[in-house]
Order: structure tokens, then C-alpha cells, then sequence
């Protein structure tokens, strides 16, 4: 199947599978990230290693007509940043890494720690002029664990998208006739600096909780005027005397660690 590729490397596994189902990539369409927490690197290695056109130009409505001038048959989408232009011309399916309608936005995967959900999942869904609102054609959920964090949520989505790729992409009619509308849902705005941000009062618990939900990436530790910001921190719970970065009943410590102001 002749298909095009909109994403990072934060859903590869997507592009990964559909090359295993012997999928030729016309072109690949990623975007300019700052490959210190988020990453292209990976995606555009094996645009590279295979030969397939790619670039991190914006997919227009041009790209998507002359894609169909080339035969293409299948648009996936999976974490690109950009809004696309939806065309006729071929069917145009996102992969979204919760259980659609519930988390529509851009990054939704903090905010379901972050209230404690009950259920995560992967939605693939067709794309729709906005946002994260087109019918649903395949979804798999799964149970959040009492200490998920970020990383262990995406592990979890990963171990779900060979499967959903294949019966994409081996029963595409099917899968576009059972087509589901997604029902009544909200978009979740994306998370700022206030919501991964943890200061000395904070109790254990909460710090616990923030850091869960962002881990891998940018979280700060606030103590007054002074800012650092830390990566995949964790809370060590108990005495905090003596630490660097103490919160109420433990302390913090992080693989990664730069002074901000």
C-alpha cells in the first residue's frame, strides 16, 4: 500500500509497523522539535536509511493533491504538531494515545495521571477539519496503574499499535466501513509550566504526582525567584534535610538537571 507519514519520534512505533506491513512511504512530513525531550531524530533515520523523501515543511493542501497524483492510498498521522488540510482523495487516519472522545488535544497523556484515571488507551480515528473529532475506527484501552507515569503510559500504547496497524492496514475497507462516530468530548488545552511545576511546601505526594505525569520531560522546582528545571525526576519520600531539592516529607532527585534563573 502506498501510504504518506505525518509524525515524531514519540509515535515511531506507528511508522514502524506500518513498514513491517510492507507499506511503501511516498513522504515522510515530520516536524522541528528540540530532540532534548521530544525527538525526530529516529523517523527521519529511516526516511534516510530507505530512501523516502522527507521533510519538516508544514504538509500542505498541494502536498496532499500531488501525494494523490502518485497513488496514495492512506494518510497516517501520529504526533505531528501541525493541523493538516483534509482531502477526499484518500482516506486520512490519526493515531491518538487515549481512548477518544476522552483527551482530545495535544498532550493529553499528563492529565490523565494527573486525575487518577481509571483507563488509558490508543484511539485511531479519521481525521477531521478539527482536532482529534473524526470517527473512530480502531480503540484499545487499558488500565492505569495506581503509580503510572508518563513513560510507563507510552510503553503501554506501544505495546498496542502493531496490532491496530496490521488490521489497518490488511483490512483497510473494512475498518473504514465500521467507522464510529466519536459522541460528545472535550479537548483538553496543552499543560503549562504552572501545571509541572513543584516547590519546596509542596507535599510529597503531589510533587510525586507531577513529576509521574511528566516524566522524561521539562519539569521546574521552584524556590522563590530561583528556578531549576529538572528531567526525570522522582520523589524520594522521608527526611529532606540536608537536600537540594526538598518538598514536605521527601525530596527530589532527577537524571537531569539545569539551573533556569
Amino acid at each position: 500500500m502506498k501510504i504518506a507519514y505525518l509524525g515524531i519520534d514519540l509515535l515511531k512505533p506507528v511508522l514502524d509497523a506500518l513498514l513491517e506491513e510492507g507499506c511503501r512511504v511516498l513522504k515522510l512530513f515530520t516536524c522541528p522539535v528540540d530532540n532534548v525531550t521530544e525527538f525526530n531524530t529516529a523517523i527521519v533515520g529511516v526516511a534516510r536509511e530507505r530512501g523516502i523523501p522527507c521533510t519538516m515543511k508544514r504538509v500542505t493542501a498541494a502536498d496532499l493533491d500531488k501525494l494523490a497524483g502518485q497513488g496514495c492510498e492512506l494518510l497516517v498521522c501520529a504526533g505531528y504538531y501541525y493541523r493538516a488540510p483534509v482531502t477526499d482523495a484518500f482516506p486520512m487516519v490519526n493515531f491518538h494515545p487515549t481512548p477518544l472522545p476522552v483527551g482530545r488535544g495535544s498532550w493529553p497523556m499528563p492529565r490523565l495521571i494527573l486525575e487518577g484515571a481509571e483507563l488509558g488507551g490508543i484511539t485511531a480515528h479519521k481525521m477531521a477539519a478539527e482536532f482529534d473529532t473524526g470517527e473512530i475506527l480502531l480503540q484499545e484501552r487499558f488500565p492505569l496503574a495506581e503509580r503510572e507515569d508518563h513513560q510507563t503510559y507510552m510503553e503501554k500504547v506501544y505495546e498496542r499499535i502493531p496490532a491496530m496497524v496490521r488490521e489497518l492496514a490488511a483490512g483497510l475497507p473494512q475498518v473504514l466501513a465500521n467507522a464510529r462516530p466519536q459522541g460528545r468530548g472535550e479537548y483538553w488545552p496543552q499543560p503549562t509550566q504552572a501545571d509541572w511545576t513543584v516547590t519546596p511546601d509542596m507535599e510529597a505526594a503531589q510533587a510525586d504526582l507531577i513529576l509521574r505525569a511528566f516524566y522524561g520531560y521539562e519539569c521546574v522546582y521552584r524556590e522563590g525567584a530561583r528556578k531549576t528545571e529538572l528531567i526525570g525526576g522522582r520523589v524520594v519520600f522521608g527526611g529532606s534535610k540536608g537536600r537540594v531539592f526538598p518538598v514536605r516529607g521527601g525530596y527530589i532527585t532527577a537524571d537531569k538537571i539545569r539551573v533556569l534563573e
